[in-house]
């Protein structure tokens, strides 16, 4: 992927994203070319609360939530395009086609997020979506999601 340089650490990110402790999967943005594509990085620690449950002696990490950092990274890519106000405006998945989960993923690991833009229309987004650790596929997915917006109490 050619990129722009846009840079995008915590501190942007959390300007962009309505998410926060515990749920901002997000770190940092990597590559992003606005209508094409995005690369960012989750450092995956112990100390992640998740990890207490899933499991107590082997912890790995939710199937689910590699799928909320890749559609979080989505959304990263589509407020590069469009613009809005984080306070007003949900950003919401939709819907999730061919998940496949092909690695374990473990405390110390460094996830690599990987969108792709296929198309927009009617306020539908959908992406191509992957997951990497050490270049190896963790998840992949096709992602559709939305945009709402509120009126500035999460309504």
């Amino acid at each position: 992927m050619s990129t722009e340089k846009i840079n995008l650490d915590i501190h942007r990110i959390l300007t962009l994203l309505p998410h926060r402790y515990p749920i901002l999967l997000v770190d940092r943005v990597l590559e992003l070319e606005p209508h094409k594509g995005i690369k960012a990085l989750k450092n995956v620690s112990i100390n992640e609360p998740y990890f207490m449950g899933h499991f107590p002696s082997r912890p790995v990490m939710p199937g689910v939530l590699i799928l909320e950092a890749l559609a979080q990274t989505a959304a990263l890519l589509t407020f590069s395009e469009e613009p809005h106000d984080p306070a007003n405006t949900l950003y919401l998945f939709v819907g999730i086609d061919n998940a496949r989960f092909r690695r374990v993923v473990e405390p110390g690991d460094q996830l690599i997020l990987n969108a792709t833009f296929e198309r927009h229309k009617r306020g539908i987004w959908k992406f191509k979506a992957r997951a990497e650790v050490d270049g190896v596929v963790a998840a992949e997915a096709g992602l559709i999601c939305t945009i709402r917006q509120t009126d500035g109490d999460g309504q």
